[in-house]
């Protein structure tokens, strides 16, 4: 009997030590809630003694107040009912503790005592608060970024998708949208071609790949350029844990690049046509002299009486010709613009008239109907009356080239306040324009006639004298039955005439 009591005091004994021996402080207490005694550490860690805690109830150690909790929410009290360890966190002061509590359970396994441990987790607090901030910063640094950027794991499933990939790609929300899966950014093979490009270490680097510009495909199917970064992100031990890529669309400079190479195109144009028309001033200037010492002696060759008739015919045929000469170096000084311009104020439909005139006796017009729906109101354009004439002209004949010297010519004129412009639309019945001509009408020496039957400049000249005058021409429709051309001058208004689309 001795023996079993040695024995009992010496096994408390070890089990007092046991305790102390814990490196949390701890308490004892009993299923009412009593403490009933503690362990070093918590004596030591609260300066406190075994009379001064003996008897306290629990809610005046761990909750540092006088009353008992609720018993719903007592974690003591869920201990003794389930068995089980249950704990809860406490912020006290600037302090943070982890309270921990376990049954102690008796031979007929009932809760005999509970024990309760006390942590200090304030610095781990500190750290998890942190974390927590570096976490958030991360994150709104990610959703607020310019670019679009795209987390995924290492079977490609789409983890992380910020509001800039969400526009860029299309339906994404969270996984649920119809992009999953990395492979559905590219076109078929692309993604899998990425990887390889991502994982050759003479690409860029391990893991690393920079790709000025490739092709994405959106949600609807729809490609589009973009410039790419990505990574491959690994774990502690060097594998493989996720990839993730940055996207900048390219869609502004691609749309700045087109615009370059058309202004670029047109520059180039542009300096053609200062050329040719360089070229031509001077062609014009040098061919002008002899033409002029032809035409001298033909005439006074024409006017000697002792020259028989065959000699006379063919003076005539070289006076014709030289003539003809001096009309083309003529279009050719227009198309140049080195001869000058002499505006004035002129009613737009009397230079029309007056244009149609001057060509009505011409053979090509006798199988030919000029119609005129000219507008009744006096409309004033500040225009040069030779070249205007010259523009009508140009155009009446063009439309009966167009159609062979038989058909219908319409000219009709209207103006329009609002826009504060004139307008006048020639109208042929020929067959109408090649689309594939179409951008190319206005050129010099471009034309579809057969070789010496035409310079190519008509429509040239017309066009270079309707820029001068401010205006515009373009083709209004073509088609197998005629086309239609229409011009539009800046209408002509005195200061006091000024219209103004503020008046009732």
């Amino acid at each position: 009997m001795n023996k079993d009591l040695d024995m009992s005091a010496d096994e408390m004994y070890w089990r007092m030590k046991i305790f102390d021996s814990l490196s949390y402080p701890s308490v004892i207490i009993s299923p009412d809630k009593t403490l009933v005694g503690a362990n070093k550490k918590f004596y030591e860690a609260f300066n406190l003694s075994f009379k001064e805690i003996y008897g306290k109830k629990c809610f005046h150690v761990f909750l540092y107040k006088d009353t008992p909790c609720n018993s719903d929410q007592c974690t003591i009290s869920k201990v003794i009912k389930d068995k089980k360890n249950h704990s809860f966190t406490l912020r006290h002061h600037f302090r943070w503790e982890e309270r921990v509590f376990s049954p102690i359970l008796d031979e007929n396994g009932d809760v005999a005592y509970v024990i309760g441990s006390m942590r200090d987790i304030t610095q781990a607090k500190a750290l998890e608060t942190q974390l927590h901030g570096v976490k958030e910063f991360i994150s709104r640094v990610i959703h607020s970024s310019a670019s679009a950027i795209v987390a995924a794991d290492r079977q490609g499933n789409i983890n992380l998708m910020n509001s800039m990939a969400k526009e860029l790609f299309g339906d994404y929300n969270g996984g649920e949208g119809k992009i999953k899966h990395t492979k559905q950014l590219y076109p078929p093979g692309k993604a899998k071609e990425i990887m390889g490009m991502l994982r050759d270490e003479k690409i860029g680097g391990k893991g690393k790949l920079i790709i000025p510009r490739t092709t994405i495909v959106n949600s609807q199917g729809e490609e589009s350029e973009v410039e790419m970064s990505a990574a491959i992100i690994y774990d502690e031990k060097g594998n493989e844990f996720a990839t993730m890529a940055i996207y900048n669309d390219l869609k502004d400079k691609v749309e700045v690049e087109k615009e370059l190479k058309l202004i670029q195109k047109q520059l180039a144009k542009s300096e053609k046509m200062a050329s040719l028309g360089q070229l031509a001033a001077g062609v014009a200037h040098e061919i002008n002299n002899p033409l002029t010492g032809i035409l001298f002696y033909a005439s006074l060759l024409l006017e000697r009486d002792d020259i028989d008739q065959s000699m006379q015919e063919d003076l005539e045929y070289i006076l014709e010709d030289v003539n003809r000469c001096k009309e083309i170096v003529k279009s050719l000084l227009v198309y140049s613009r080195s001869s000058g311009s002499d505006k004035n104020i002129v009613q737009f439909n009397e230079i029309l008239e007056q244009s149609l005139t001057l060509i009505r006796d011409q053979k090509k017009f006798r199988n030919i109907t000029i119609k005129k729906d000219l507008s009744d109101e006096m409309m004033l354009i500040n225009a040069d009356t030779s070249k205007l004439n010259q523009v009508f002209i140009n155009l009446v004949i063009n439309a009966a080239d167009a159609m062979n010297g038989v058909g219908t010519i319409t000219l009709t004129s209207y103006k329009n306040k609002v826009v504060k412009k004139i307008f006048l639309e020639v109208k042929d019945t020929g067959k109408g324009i090649p689309h594939k001509d179409l951008s190319k009408i206005f050129d010099p020496f471009f034309t579809t006639k057969e070789v010496g039957k035409s310079t190519g400049l008509g429509l040239s000249i017309v066009y270079g004298i309707i820029e001068e005058h401010g205006a515009q021409i373009s083709v209004k429709k073509t088609g197998s039955k005629g086309t239609t051309f229409i011009l539009e001058f800046p209408m002509y208004f005195a200061l006091e005439e000024e219209p103004s689309l503020c008046k009732p």
